[in-house]
């Protein structure tokens, strides 16, 4: 079994690069988006929705949008309603800017939206708990249980629905802080979260999460990007290729939970191990397939130590490679086959089945049942820290 050791003593909390969050941003770099990008380059057909649309108040505190560049012109929109990734702009295979990640063009969209979880921040702990129950200690929690029988991705009011406290640094970097009180949403302990959103010199969109407790706890962090590598609104997801350092996978029962086994890939439609185009098997005879409706499953990544890579995927169109790696053990592919042509996006697209993909960088879904799978338990005294990294290029076979 895979141990993944991503806890770090507070001692060496000085060690991480930023630190300073509070409820002001950096009004240089908070420009106004649209008109921002549609001058900085003639290549580009996607735009940042206008800042306005994101200006509000929730629950009593200011909601805003933070527009990230790098020198590349990749540029992120990142609003603190959930802190969530609302466009993401690389550059295809002839250099047009495309925005890969779908979003909408107003907080209201966001709150109103029938899918919670576009682009936001997730927490206390992601992916499904079973039965909305875990022990600690011998002490049991109740969680509100939001999907079926289970809790999935922190409950009632998970991290996608706060508003986090934001500060802008630098041109690059969105710091976000959040308080999740104690028994919020059932869960024990203080939970003091920081997430810093950064773009990097080579195209990287850097995930990193710290969080500290005052009480014995259990935390899984991640973002719930959905791409669509092509652009968005630019039609099924399907044709993209997909390729996951993964060689096993965590099965499933039919409520989503995992069965506690590690199963290999091998002979099955979850057998990314070489790239492959997402649609070849996703419509198999699988019960696997059939539980999710698709692809809604964690593979158990290939072991290594510190960053690792776990996957590789290109739009077929567009020739967009993103590569992620992760200090996680595990990662979720969704292939959106709960997307249901509900909602608009900013785009003016629907959110028409499967055509935007999520892949979350994890530890596996209900861990804190499963005393084989590796540990989301959080003890006072110590600081929980993960890298996630989705960097962008383009697939030199497609230009």
């Amino acid at each position: 079994m895979m141990m993944h050791k991503f806890f770090i003593p507070v001692a060496t909390v000085c060690s991480l690069v930023f630190f300073a969050c509070n409820n002001s941003s950096n009004p240089s770099a908070a420009k106004d988006s649209s008109s921002a990008i549609n001058d900085s380059t003639s290549k580009s057909s996607a735009m940042i929705p206008d800042k306005k649309g994101f200006q509000d108040n929730i629950d009593g505190k200011q909601t805003d949008l933070y527009i990230l560049k790098n020198k590349n012109g990749m540029t992120a929109a990142i609003t603190n309603y959930g802190g969530r990734l609302v466009s993401l702009l690389v550059p295809d295979k002839n250099g047009k800017l495309t925005d890969v990640v779908v979003g909408f063009s107003s907080v209201k969209d966001y709150v109103n939206s029938t899918e919670p979880y576009f682009g936001a921040t997730i927490g206390r702990v992601g992916n499904r708990i079973a039965n909305g129950k875990f022990s600690l200690d011998g002490k049991q929690y109740t969680l509100f249980t939001n999907n079926g029988p289970n809790t999935l991705h922190g409950g009632k009011k998970g991290f996608q629905a706060v508003v986090w406290d934001a500060s802008q640094p630098n041109d690059t970097t969105l710091v976000l802080h959040y308080l999740s009180k104690d028994m919020e949403e059932g869960f024990p302990g203080n939970l003091n979260v920081k997430v810093t959103y950064s773009l990097t010199s080579d195209n990287g969109f850097k995930c990193e999460y710290e969080a500290t407790t005052d009480k014995k706890t259990v935390v899984n962090l991640t973002n719930h990007a959905f791409f669509n590598l092509n652009g968005e609104g630019s039609g099924t997801i399907n044709n993209h290729v997909l390729e996951i350092n993964a060689d096993k996978y965590t099965p499933v029962d039919s409520t989503l939970i995992p069965t506690g086994k590690i199963e290999t890939v091998t002979g099955t439609p979850f057998d990314f191990t070489k790239p492959t185009t997402i649609g070849t098997r996703v419509n198999d005879n699988n019960e696997q397939l059939k539980f999710g409706k698709g692809y809604d499953h964690n593979f158990v990544l290939n072991d290594g130590s510190g960053m690792r890579h776990a996957t590789t995927i290109t739009g077929d169109k567009s020739g967009i490679q993103m590569d992620i790696y992760t200090e996680e053990p595990g990662l979720q592919f969704y292939g959106g086959n709960f997307m249901q042509s509900k909602n608009t996006f900013k785009n003016g697209a629907k959110d028409d089945y499967r055509t935007a993909f999520a892949l979350e960088t994890q530890h596996f879904p209900d861990a804190p049942n499963q005393p084989s799978f590796p540990s989301i338990v959080l003890e006072p005294g110590k600081t929980y820290h993960t890298v996630s990294v989705y960097k962008f290029s383009v697939n030199k076979s497609a230009r």
